[in-house]
């Protein structure tokens, strides 16, 4: 009851800020680009004006708020999810169309670059789901990612190999997993702590041999080579979907690869069903035959090369070399995605990508010229993360046994 109130006040309170928005949106037209050279159908531009789409918004934000409000209140229902995507659907609308008053936007664009920057997290929030489905909480995805983007730059840079980059990001990753896993499932350490330790431990290492490994030899250590995009015939040239989806690199169509596969074989196959019992009720999964320790193993070490292979999303797929800290609380924001999308591994993929396109939303008004204080555009993916996981989704509740040590008696 008291989080249904919560969600409903929020979503009240930023109804009401979409008025206030509303009040103070300009006149100038917002230009909207859909199409891009190589669509098969060419939509065409149109403009849009900043005060009736605000109105419209505002209107339907205030609408769902007090829908929402009326279930928590009359009903003591959550709020569904259809209202809080539409809720979020208008907020977005509102905003994007206020924050590009009087320029181009260009759609293609914005969602490309949002899949883009949204890998790593999606890679992240798999890792994560993998590790608490069975039991193990995983606060070190961060460590993982950075381990896996420092590896895949090195090996790379070296072998002058984009695969073998891969290799070493997964082996990297799964490495950083298995000492959490050995410290939280052997030696009973609690695993909140061992995963902030080993986020400290991957930090400081590469740190040190960035700055004296790296940094000496930049051309034989930091060089890495970087995937090209690969358009896929036909499907490239859907209007929208098609510049996002499907003209990437390797590793968004391994992610593709890897999401379907978590999914599948997390909710479709026995081993889930194992991974999932362990993670909920460990006694009872042993006495039916299940090997709790190993199944915990194998899922936290398989989620922490997944964690790997986002890492190497930083240095082979966009940035083309490694930065010291460079993966910036991505691992943190991975975790919000996996609570926000309630340990679903799809719904953290799509929780994922939310996050991704408000990042990349900071980098596209910059480069139109926003007015927007930059300060304002770099806090703007944690100030969502904030508001998306404790005003809307508000208390979650993950499998029962997630950070709690089995002892096998």
């Amino acid at each position: 009851m008291r989080q249904s109130r919560k969600a409903s006040i929020t979503m009240l309170a930023l109804a009401v800020f979409s008025f206030v928005l509303w009040a103070m949106a300009p006149a100038t037209a917002t230009t909207i680009k859909v199409a891009t050279d190589s669509d098969i159908i060419k939509l065409p531009d149109f403009n849009v004006s900043p005060m009736l789409v605000s109105a419209i918004s505002a209107i339907v934000m205030l609408g769902v708020a007090l829908f929402v409000g009326w279930l928590a209140v009359k009903k003591n229902r959550k709020a569904p999810r259809w209202a809080i995507v539409l809720f979020g659907l208008a907020f977005v609308v509102q905003a994007l169309v206020l924050l590009f008053s009087g320029k181009t936007m260009t759609i293609s664009d914005l969602l490309r670059g949002s899949l883009v920057l949204a890998v790593p997290l999606i890679f992240g929030s798999m890792a994560g789901v993998l590790s608490e489905r069975v039991g193990v909480v995983n606060i070190a995805i961060e460590g993982q990612l950075l381990a896996g983007a420092f590896t895949s730059a090195l090996i790379a840079s070296i072998t002058h190999s984009l695969w073998l980059g891969l290799v070493g990001a997964l082996i990297a990753g799964a490495a950083v997993s298995w000492i959490l896993a050995v410290f939280s499932i052997k030696y009973v350490v609690d695993q909140i702590i061992v995963g902030v330790v080993l986020n400290v431990l991957v930090i400081g290492l590469t740190s040190f041999f960035f700055s004296t490994v790296m940094q000496a030899n930049q051309s034989v250590f930091n060089s890495p080579p970087r995937f090209d995009s690969i358009a896929i015939p036909l499907l490239s040239q859907i209007p929208v979907l098609g510049p996002m989806l499907f003209t990437q690199t390797a590793i968004v169509y391994l992610m593709y690869v890897a999401l379907a596969a978590v999914y599948f074989f997390m909710f479709k196959t026995r081993w889930g069903l194992r991974v999932r019992a362990v993670g909920e009720y460990p006694l009872a999964a042993d006495t039916v035959g299940i090997k709790v320790y190993r199944t915990r193993y194998i899922s936290v070490v398989i989620g922490g090369a997944l964690a790997g292979l986002g890492g190497a999303a930083f240095t082979l797929g966009s940035v083309g070399a490694f930065g010291d800290k460079m993966t910036n609380g991505a691992g943190y924001i991975a975790l919000a995605a996996l609570i926000f999308g309630r340990w679903n591994p799809i719904l953290a993929a799509l929780a994922g990508l939310l996050f991704g396109f408000a990042q990349n939303l900071q980098y596209v008004l910059t480069a139109v010229g926003s007015p927007v204080p930059s300060e304002l555009l770099l806090m703007l993916p944690y100030a969502l993360t904030v508001v998306a996981v404790a005003g809307l989704v508000g208390k979650v509740t993950g499998p029962a046994s997630a950070g709690k040590p089995y002892i096998k008696s």
